[in-house]
């Protein structure tokens, strides 16, 4: 994809890093010139992203609330922030755990509550504006099949995106959400791999495809730079026109 950023000077904390969007993020970000860290769970694919881009690994639970304290007590002050760590238990309304539910919650939205604190303190202490991109998802707008957890963990998220923005935007820190559609990763690929399951949502997709990793990075990418810098509150829908409906 053939977007031109230049993030020069600038330093991003990209959660969520190892793989799919947030892998994506990273790559597009150091190749727009920024300084890069990347959190992930998994240290292999941290360290192959970190030789194939330059970016700073760092190895972190976002559900974890002493490792963050830990890990982002440490590191210097960034200009961006983009949430990208999730998981997604799918299963019936009816057959749902509160483990499943509060686990979900945890990464995908308490989690991000807690790295945004740690960066937007950095920002406010520096007097330094930035821009927080939070990973949301369709799910978040939508009600979709056996995605009661996720579907209320990234609304929760979309809230979030929100209570922030009015709350930093007098400090020159804009917050905002993409919510992208089905996105092909390895493990997308994969759960999408049946015709049954695949066609009839291809179908209700006016675009009539799935999105690409760097197609939702390209957006986050935008939100994170000064060509979005009036634009602050916003869920984004990246899904081809499915929440048009």
């Amino acid at each position: 994809m053939n977007t031109t950023f230049d993030f020069s000077g600038r330093s991003i904390l990209v959660t969520g890093a190892s793989s799919g969007i947030g892998r994506a993020t990273v790559e597009a970000l150091c190749a727009a010139g920024a300084s890069v860290v990347a959190a992930a769970r998994n240290v292999n694919e941290l360290a192959r992203l970190a030789e194939e881009t330059g970016c700073e690994p760092l190895r972190l639970d976002v559900s974890d609330e002493a490792a963050i304290d830990d890990a982002l007590g440490s590191l210097d002050v960034f200009d961006g922030l983009v949430n990208c760590a999730g998981i997604a238990l799918l299963e019936r309304a009816v057959d749902t755990t509160g483990a499943s539910f509060d686990r979900v919650m945890a990464v995908n939205t308490r989690g991000a509550v807690l790295i945004a604190k740690h960066v937007a303190r950095g920002m406010l202490d520096a007097k330094r504006a930035g821009s927080i991109v939070n990973v949301s998802s369709q799910a978040a707008l939508v009600a979709l099949d056996d995605h009661l957890s996720y579907s209320a963990s990234k609304a929760a998220l979309d809230a979030v995106t929100r209570a922030l923005c009015i709350e930093l935007g007098p400090f020159g820190i804009r917050v905002n959400s993409v919510n992208p559609t089905v996105t092909l990763t390895p493990m997308a690929v994969q759960a999408w791999s049946e015709p049954a399951k695949r066609e009839p949502a291809l179908q209700a997709i006016p675009l009539r495809r799935f999105a690409e990793s760097a197609e939702v990075a390209a957006p986050i990418m935008f939100l994170l730079s000064d060509a979005a810098s009036m634009i602050s509150g916003v869920c984004l829908p990246i899904d081809g026109g499915y929440t048009a409906r």
